[in-house]
């Protein structure tokens, strides 16, 4: 299961969750107590690009 982040609309706390990503759970501040949180996109979740950074896009560059 993947680790999602949330983020408090109410006091800014952010928090790391793990749940599968079709959920549609609620979840409460650790901090105030509020259930009014915003789920984040991080870089991780959302993949990150690999133009001009020299990586071989296909994963088989290199293999005899």
């Amino acid at each position: 299961m993947p680790i999602f982040e949330y983020k408090c609309n109410k006091c800014g706390q952010k928090t790391e969750f793990l749940e599968k990503s079709s959920s549609k759970s609620k979840h409460v501040c650790e901090k105030c107590g509020s259930s009014d949180m915003q789920r984040l996109f991080s870089a991780f979740s959302v993949g990150q690009s690999s133009q001009g950074s020299g990586s071989c896009p296909t994963g088989t560059c290199g293999l005899s």
